[in-house]
């Protein structure tokens, strides 16, 4: 990459914003690169920064398309072609004025070493900013996602692929799971609603609040007491599925960061319970976790660093928690990276790792125990036609049918598609071994 030979001292926000997406677009997740890019930027920079960063993501394929007519001919330059869609992002979708979007952008390109270039950025946003409603409408329908992923979205949800594509631009809500154990849901959303948080309680989950201002996590009343969580309503939907594991074994069996090792904790008391994952790093945000929340008090949780597709219990387990690593399309509103950092091949290898650990655990679960098997996933590949794959192959294997309204029924398991102003698309499907 052409890049300036004086550091990174002098580049103005933009250029920032510009260098951070480059890296993404160079196969690095946000959360790898986000804690090292965020100390080059003042502290008063970093909301206005994140907005930058994370709506460009959200409208990545969005601004390509209005952007390609522009052009009359192709950039190929991946850093110019940024510049233009973090100028073309602040015009249509920021209150930002469009002569400080225009002038910023304009200095980042030449700031990044690309002053030959910054003519043809300054041009195609002035002429953006002239005609600000044709291209507003333009980037509105666009179905703002990669090839790959449209089409297989189109052949999985023709009925719901308008919906969608506009559903999974949106931002998703800041949701809570309050900790029964310390407070009920009621007296939670009174204490919020009394400090002047506004909040509404989750319509799915039994414990989720819906946050409906920006706030601090930590700053929360009960933060440090343990008396919430943050985590998507249609995740929280994993312990009402489960049945009553009240002194049972159970395994939590990709369980990092322990969301839904907490989850299980707070709704039960196990006889044991074992949360896997493959990652030891990832692993201390479960013991981090289970702390605040003040769930390690007892004798019942391991947290074991191992791989679940060869992992096998000391006992039988009464019930299996998997929630597959997938392909985290469903979340996409929450981390908008996935839309760069996801390849049509990957899909196809998520698929057989999930098989594997699938047969594995089988193989752990006594008869009578449950496998509830999730994903964060809504490609079918991941999801129906995984399940459809292991009811063949396994004449022991009984679907317990999911007994509600949400979601949309599949052959096997629920669908939850990502909602405006709601939960994520997670999918479940609850399996008895006969």
């Amino acid at each position: 990459m052409n890049q300036h030979p004086s550091g990174q001292s002098h580049l103005n926000l933009r250029a920032q914003v510009i260098r951070t997406l480059l890296a993404v677009q160079q196969g690095q997740s946000l959360a790898s690169i986000l804690p090292l890019h965020l100390t080059k930027v003042a502290e008063r920079d970093r909301a206005l920064y994140h907005e930058l960063v994370l709506g460009t993501l959200r409208q990545w394929y969005g601004l390509k398309s209005i952007t390609l007519p522009l052009l009359v001919k192709p950039l190929n330059n991946e850093t110019v072609e940024t510049c233009l869609y973090v100028g073309l992002y602040q015009i249509l979708c920021t209150r930002i004025a469009d002569h400080a979007a225009i002038s910023e952008t304009v200095t980042a390109t030449k700031q990044l070493g690309f002053q030959a270039l910054s003519g043809v950025v300054n041009a195609i946003l002035r002429r953006v900013s002239r005609e600000t409603s044709v291209f507003e409408q333009a980037l509105q329908a666009a179905h703002g996602l990669p090839s790959w992923l449209f089409k297989r979205l189109k052949k999985d949800w023709p009925e719901q692929l308008e919906q969608l594509t506009q559903d999974l631009k949106q931002t998703a809500p800041l949701t809570l799971r309050v900790n029964q154990r310390k407070i009920s849901r009621e007296a939670y959303l009174n204490k919020l609603l009394g400090a002047g948080i506004q909040a509404r309680p989750g319509e799915r989950s039994d414990v989720a609040i819906i946050l409906e201002q920006a706030v601090q996590i930590p700053e929360l009343p009960g933060f440090d007491a343990g008396w919430f969580s943050v985590q998507d309503e249609h995740a929280q939907l994993c312990a009402q599925l489960l049945p009553d594991l009240n002194g049972k074994v159970v395994i939590d069996a990709c369980a990092a960061p322990g969301g839904k090792t907490a989850h299980i904790l707070e709704k039960f008391s196990p006889a044991t319970l074992v949360a896997l994952d493959q990652d030891p790093k990832r692993l201390l945000r479960v013991r981090e976790n289970l702390e605040r929340l003040q769930l390690t008090d007892t004798q019942q949780v391991e947290i074991l660093a191992a791989d679940a597709t060869r992992w096998t219990a000391t006992e039988p387990v009464d019930c299996i928690v998997l929630d597959a690593p997938c392909s985290a399309i469903g979340v996409m509103r929450r981390h908008p990276d996935i839309r760069l950092l996801r390849q049509s091949a990957d899909i196809q290898q998520t698929v057989e790792l999930q098989q594997q650990i699938l047969e594995q655990m089988w193989t752990q679960l006594k008869v009578g125990g449950t496998l509830l098997y999730i994903t964060c996933s809504i490609l079918k590949a991941e999801n129906e036609q995984q399940m459809q794959q292991f009811f063949t192959h396994h004449a022991d294997a009984k679907e317990i049918k999911i007994a509600t309204d949400y979601g949309v029924e599949q052959q096997y398991g629920r669908q939850l598609l990502p909602e405006a102003g709601r939960g994520d698309g997670f999918y479940y499907c609850r399996i008895e071994k006969i």
